[in-house]
């Protein structure tokens, strides 16, 4: 088995493929991980008796709502092609010569599928982890993925209902749940426990998921007298500078959220924490998780790893598989600052309350994001992968 990632350990999706590996019978399956990016997930994988390589420049493009955006990312994704024709060809032949199964972790790497399609006759397995926009570009990518998998990976209903949506195809494929552990017990130390109610924010900057909206949340909390609550922020804060109004403007000075957040004079309600490495320990310093998404997709792995340690989740949508409203946390239907503020003030005020919802959030996710279980359906899509493959090569 050949699985390519992105992110290096840097984003969900590296992450929630380490967990599966993590839990996988490895006297069933011969793992290789190569990552377009270093980082700690590296160490991770040795430790686990797995080969993992860092390869810069494999070839990625996710599609945007932008057409703007999406041109730019297309010249980007071209020119990589070009720089990486020697490695590409080399790939191809390592496939053929050493691999049955290549698992591609990200469908970012949809133009790199649909390429070496043609290059080798080995399984492809496809891991679509983002709701693809409906697009030209985004059902683009989707085609692209469609022709070049013999199996797709979805990480919840909905994306797989998007992309029957995109392509108008029904995917030979399986929704497989992210990989959520309880988490160590170790805490962040930067997060200091002065009887404040801390809520973690876990991910990169990127507008759709909303996270310029906690400011907004804590200038209401502000405004009310509640400043006994502490927003924990961690990951890359920098914002686009082609961002609207207050924000853009900032960006376009070189500013961050952080800078966003003295601007509106509730910096001393936050703590910036920058990239984290191991973010369950921030988790752990924290008594709730907020995810303000734009995108309305309570879901995605963030969620589940705060679920799995004990911690009621707000968050946004009406997918209530995993956060379920008043009883693993608080669903909002749609993004309104003073209903989401009162949802921060009765947590604050009843910690009971909130340890109740934490616990029931830690069943619901033991239950369906089990590490054994999801590793083995992943493990049952590459054998079905390699089985279609191999029927295909013998009708052909």
């Amino acid at each position: 088995m050949l699985c390519l990632d992105i992110e290096g350990g840097h984003g969900g999706s590296s992450r929630s493929l380490y967990e599966s590996l993590r839990g996988m019978d490895r006297a069933a399956v011969q793992l290789e991980v190569w990552c377009r990016r270093n980082g700690v997930i590296r160490d991770r994988y040795r430790a686990l008796g797995i080969t993992c390589r860092i390869v810069p420049g494999i070839p990625k493009m996710n599609a945007w709502r932008r057409a703007s955006r999406n041109l730019i990312g297309f010249s980007i994704l071209v020119r990589d092609f070009l720089r990486w024709r020697a490695q590409r060809n080399e790939l191809a032949r390592i496939i053929r010569e050493r691999f049955d199964v290549v698992h591609f972790n990200h469908e970012g790497l949809a133009w790199l599928a649909s390429s070496l399609r043609k290059q080798h006759d080995c399984a492809q397995v496809m891991h679509v982890r983002t709701m693809m926009v409906d697009r030209v570009f985004g059902r683009w990518q989707a085609r692209k993925i469609a022709a070049a998998a013999d199996r797709i990976v979805f990480i919840s209903e909905n994306e797989k209902a998007n992309f029957v949506k995109l392509t108008g195809k029904h995917p030979a494929g399986s929704v497989i749940y992210n990989i959520a552990s309880p988490p160590p017990s170790e805490r962040d130390a930067r997060v200091s426990h002065d009887g404040r109610f801390n809520i973690a924010a876990l991910s990169n900057y990127a507008f759709v998921r909303g996270t310029d909206r906690i400011v907004e949340v804590a200038e209401e909390l502000k405004a009310r007298g509640r400043q006994k609550i502490r927003f924990v922020v961690a990951g890359d804060l920098t914002l686009p500078r082609n961002l609207p109004g207050e924000l853009g403007k900032i960006a376009r000075a070189g500013g961050t959220l952080a800078d966003f957040a003295a601007s509106r004079g509730v910096a001393d309600m936050f703590l910036f924490l920058g990239h984290v490495g191991e973010p369950e320990r921030v988790l752990a310093a924290c008594d709730a998780l907020i995810k303000l998404t734009r995108e309305a997709n309570p879901w995605g792995r963030d969620i589940l790893e705060a679920l799995a340690a004990s911690k009621p989740v707000l968050s946004i949508g009406r997918y209530a598989r995993f956060v379920e409203n008043d009883v693993t946390g608080f669903l909002f239907s749609n993004y309104d600052v003073k209903v989401v503020a009162d949802a921060i003030e009765l947590l604050e005020a009843d910690r009971a309350k909130a340890e109740q919802l934490g616990a029931n959030g830690a069943r619901r996710v033991a239950e369906l994001c089990n590490s054994g279980m999801r590793a083995r359906d992943l493990l049952d899509v590459w054998r079905q992968a390699a089985a279609a493959r191999a029927r295909q090569g013998v009708d052909g």
